[in-house]
Formats: C-alpha cells, structure tokens, sequence
C-alpha cells in the first residue's frame, strides 16, 4: 500500500528492552530483516523490519525507564495537531505531543478514555508499511477495553469511524468492527476478567498474517515465546496469540482460502 487514507491504520512499531534480541526472534519466526538502527542522535537507533525487503514495521529500544514492552499502532492523519485537539476533546490523554521526526512525518502518543495507548502518524515522506495483509506482515489492529461503550464515543469523534458487527460467524457478541468510507480499518473487543487478568491494561493489539498458523506457534515456542491462545479455527483464518520473549503480545492469523 502506497498511501493510507487519513483514519487507516498505517504502521506497527515494536519496543522492546532488548532489539537486538528481538530482531533476532522476529527473523526466525517471520523471516524478517532488521534494518541496521540509524545514528541514535537523530533516529535513536530506530530499525526497520523488513519482509523481502518491504518495510512492515519498526523496532526500537527503550528510550526511557519504565517503558513498556510493546507492538503499537499508528493511525494515518492529515493534521498530527489538528487530532491532538480532537483527542483532548474527546476527552483523551496526550502521552506525547506532536513532533517532527526528520523530514519523513510528523507523530504523537494518545491515550484514550480507557488507558489504550496508540500512535498517530502525519506523512510527508514514508507513508507508512509497504506491505500488509500478505503473510508476514500486518492484518489487523484492534483496541481491547474494559469500556468499550466509552470508546465508541471516543474514536468516531477523533477520527470519523462508525461502529459495526463482524460479517462473520464465530466473533463475540461484543466484538466491534471499525468502518471508515465503508472500508473495515479496525476491531475493538471487550475485555472481560475471564480471559483478561485485572492486571492487564487496556491496550492496542497487532495481528500479523502467517502462511502456517500452527507451524508459526511450534516455532514461537522453540523460540522462547510463551503461547497465550492455542490456535483456533474461525471462519476468516486460524488464529493464535503469543508473548514474544522480551514480553510483547501479538496474534498471528492464518487467513481462511476465501479470504
């Protein structure tokens, strides 16, 4: 995908204690290269994944104490400022302003009502991933909540989504989907103590799609990643959950032959 319309989805972006390990795990698991990190006074040391040479995500170390392990995502705007005020309206959290990062776009970190954090990103020259939906690379980011009616309020105030149900069987009866011109952008799913322990926070997931559902999760295992859903046969893909070694989620999803 060359460009994203403003409220798409557009990057993914890992941050991890430890990014050379990290880049080690993801190059075996999903045939990823990492790029070498930049000059840490302009770029921080930021890296690129690369899937055959596209780029499908970043990766950087912490930059400061207390950071959390993570996938984030970003979503394509038109005006990084212009959102910073929809966000504060809605009554979101900035976590960091918008800034300029070189000469390639222009980013914030936001809150919203709930505690999920997700990046924004305005683009000048790097659009965002040059891949995605094919195996090894993104498919799908979703906010999970404890409030997901506080969010239906929040995110098509800040970015004109509309709330939808899957069109498909097998998904929550809470589960929502975000539309924007028509076009599925996003999930949302409702956490519940069930499946999500108190002690997790709202959060932002990343989905990346794989040829091999369950060869990946074997592999991940082999690998030091801990295996939070076993896979699963729904009518869109086979999908599974993992923890990377370092301590970041993520799903991987087999897409179904008529998706």
């Amino acid at each position: 995908m060359p460009e994203y319309a403003p409220g798409t989805p557009s990057w993914v972006e890992l941050s991890s204690p430890d990014a050379d390990a990290s880049a080690a795990f993801y190059r075996e698991l999903m045939g990823w290269r990492a790029t070498e990190p930049g000059p840490v006074e302009e770029t921080g040391g930021y890296r690129m994944f690369q899937q055959d040479g596209k780029s499908v995500g970043g990766l950087m170390g912490h930059m400061q104490e207390g950071q959390p392990t993570a996938w984030s995502t970003y979503i394509s705007v038109a005006d990084a400022d212009e959102t910073a005020a929809k966000v504060r309206e809605a009554g979101g959290g900035v976590v960091v302003e918008p800034m300029d990062v070189m000469d390639i776009g222009r980013m914030a970190f936001f809150s919203d009502p709930t505690g999920a954090v997700f990046g924004i990103w305005q683009p000048k020259t790097f659009a965002g991933a040059d891949l995605v939906n094919e195996p090894g690379s993104l498919c799908w980011n979703e906010v999970l909540t404890r409030d997901a009616e506080a969010d239906k309020a929040f995110y098509p105030a800040v970015f004109g989504w509309t709330a939808g149900r899957p069109t498909f069987e097998g998904a929550p009866e809470s589960y929502t989907v975000w539309e924007l011109g028509g076009r599925q952008v996003g999930g949302m799913m409702q956490m519940t103590d069930e499946y999500f322990p108190p002690d997790i926070p709202p959060h932002w997931g990343v989905c990346f799609a794989v040829a091999d559902c369950d060869a990946t999760v074997a592999r991940a295992r082999e690998l030091g990643a801990t295996i939070t859903m076993e896979s699963m046969e729904m009518p869109i893909g086979r999908f599974a959950g993992l923890i990377d070694p370092q301590g970041a989620s993520f799903t991987v999803m087999q897409p179904a032959p008529s998706g």
